[in-house]
């Protein structure tokens, strides 16, 4: 089974397309992904990352309702 999750670009950096890189945050965690698959992508656009690679640009209204429901699952989970 594999996950990708939506997160949010806070910021771009690399020119080259291959070399793109993304600082994006999870819920608050930020972590630098690669952009290279997405070089369209812009900051404040939702990403799904899937180990380490940004995948496709989302729309926020999904990427927001999904990190939401993530939320939810957590908070239901017993420690």
């Amino acid at each position: 089974m594999c996950l990708a999750v939506p997160g949010k670009i806070v910021d771009i950096s690399g020119e080259e397309p291959l070399s793109k890189k993304g600082k994006v945050s999870f819920g608050g965690i930020v972590k630098e992904v690669s952009l290279a698959y997405v070089p369209e992508a812009r900051v404040g656009d939702y990403v799904i990352v899937h180990v380490g690679f940004a995948l496709s640009v989302v729309d926020s209204e999904a990427a927001e309702q999904t990190l939401a429901d993530l939320q939810e699952l957590s908070e239901l989970t017993p420690p």
